[in-house]
């Protein structure tokens, strides 16, 4: 990859307030990250890597992704940037590979070196992180996800949709029906992840694709973003379309939810049609509720 001249925004780094902003031919970021009113480090990273080689940026595409760091002390912090660092690269090295698979490749490198750094080293011991990735590649998205971080779609006449599924264990107690919707937000154990970047040798990544169209707003959270700000309250501030405004106005509820927690959002809008591209198989295809017929019809001729 050109690294002198690919666009790479990756924050916060140790700095309470992380911001950066960044407009390519159809796509517009804003990527924000606030250490909240509570804490005194901030754990969160997020990262945009938009490649200037038109060769790699036509088959890889664009990558988006937050961490949400664990362990105490600077281990959190260090958990969820290494693990970024690892997973730009190494998704961007696997050219062999479809999309999902390079992705899924590149969370489980980002694993083993979080793995093998907090082994090694105590001060390190017991670090993770959540992790969710986006890639954008013409008029699909391919999404990895671990962990309960989240990935949200906006979309006009369809509304909000959560495209990732929180790994934790409430989440799974509200998918099996043993916890009701309205339950789960304000459940003492609601923090309470079951997978994690770097807790084992190996990880269980969940992959998804969704098909992207002119108009979508898309947003990657930490929880300390999504346990305090409401679906409606997502949609409402997606729907302006402005990725700097919606950032920050989001940012702004959680704090004034208290900020309790480290607040990151990653806002993504398609402000022109993107180029159409075929779907790469390997992961779960994500059908928007709302969808017609036609639309469906016409998705499974451009596999």
């Amino acid at each position: 990859m050109d690294t002198e001249r690919t666009h790479v925004a990756f924050g916060p780094a140790g700095a309470p307030l992380y911001e950066s902003g960044w407009t390519g031919d159809y796509i517009k970021a804003y990527l924000l990250s606030d250490v909240g009113k509570k804490r005194e480090k901030n754990e969160d990273s997020c990262i945009l890597v938009a490649p200037s080689n038109g060769e790699i940026l036509a088959r890889r595409g664009i990558l988006f992704a937050v961490a949400d760091g664990m362990g105490g002390a600077v281990a959190g912090e260090y958990a969820s940037r290494l693990a970024l660092d690892l997973l730009a690269e190494a998704y961007y090295a696997l050219t062999e590979r479809s999309v999902p698979q390079a992705l899924e490749q590149a969370v489980a490198r980002a694993n083993e070196s979080v793995f093998h750094a907090s082994e090694s080293n105590p001060v390190y011991s017991g670090m993770g992180t959540t992790l969710s990735a986006l890639v954008i590649l013409g008029n699909h998205g391919y999404i990895a996800q671990v962990g309960d971080s989240r990935i949200y779609l906006y979309r006009e006449n369809v509304g909000v949709q959560q495209l990732t599924q929180d790994h934790s264990l409430v989440a799974e107690q509200v998918r099996i029906g043993l916890l009701q919707e309205a339950d789960a937000r304000n459940h003492s154990l609601k923090n309470l992840i079951t997978r994690a970047v770097g807790i084992k040798q190996t990880v269980r990544v969940d992959l998804f694709s969704v098909r992207l169209e002119h108009h979508d707003t898309l947003l990657l959270c930490s929880d300390g973003l999504s346990n305090f700000v409401t679906d409606e309250e997502i949609a409402l501030h997606l729907a302006g379309r402005n990725v700097q405004q919606s950032a920050r106005t989001l940012v702004d509820i959680a704090l004034q939810q208290g900020g309790i927690d480290n607040i990151t959002a990653v806002v993504v809008h398609l402000f022109a049609p993107p180029p159409s591209t075929r779907l790469q198989p390997g992961a779960e295809y994500i059908e928007l509720a709302g969808h017609h017929w036609w639309q469906r019809l016409s998705r499974y001729f451009q596999r």
